[in-house]
């Protein structure tokens, strides 16, 4: 099984959509563990504040079959493909590191995600594996979170009190 780290976000009824997206999750990939969620500003746009969070599952799926799942996933919580890229969206989930490996697949399959710098991905996924090296770069998550201009800064130090279900926040099922 194939350790996969996503990144969740939503800025349009965050908790309904996230608490369904992790409820597919667990449903389909069984145990998946949560990151604590934080509130962060809509980046590249003006918005309502998006609660973002990273996740652990494993699977036996390749890249594409799980990106296909995940914007099936997307699409099924409501989310427009017919609005510009940046905009507020009901849910976004995004293989950020699959395994060990880098891939430059079709559309925007890219990993490790290029939005691993933003902090809204980075800080969620250095709570969960600290220590993880980012296959192609050899940095772990903690160097390229302690170097980011955002370490230590106020939004990062207190997560949003968040219900993701049965499991409760940062906690395997």
């Amino acid at each position: 099984m194939i350790p996969v780290y996503l990144s969740l976000g939503s800025n349009q009824e965050p908790e309904l959509h996230l608490r369904a997206a992790v409820a597919a999750l667990r449903s389909t990939f069984g145990t998946v563990v949560l990151s604590p969620f934080y509130a962060t500003p809509a980046i590249g746009f003006d918005g309502p504040t998006f609660l973002n969070a990273a996740a652990l599952i494993h699977t036996d799926w390749d890249a594409p079959r799980l990106d296909a799942w995940l914007h099936a996933l997307e699409d099924a919580q409501g989310r427009r493909r017919d609005v510009p890229r940046f905009s507020s969206r009901t849910l976004d989930i995004d293989i950020v590191l699959y395994g060990d490996a880098c891939i430059d697949g079709p559309g925007h399959l890219k990993v490790p995600r290029p939005e691993l710098h933003h902090a809204f991905v980075l800080k969620p996924l250095f709570d969960l594996a600290p220590d993880l090296r980012v296959p192609g770069r050899g940095e772990s998550l903690r160097d390229l979170w302690q170097a980011h201009p955002e370490f230590g800064a106020t939004p990062w130090s207190t997560p949003v009190p968040f219900e993701a279900g049965p499991a409760g926040l940062g906690s395997p099922i």
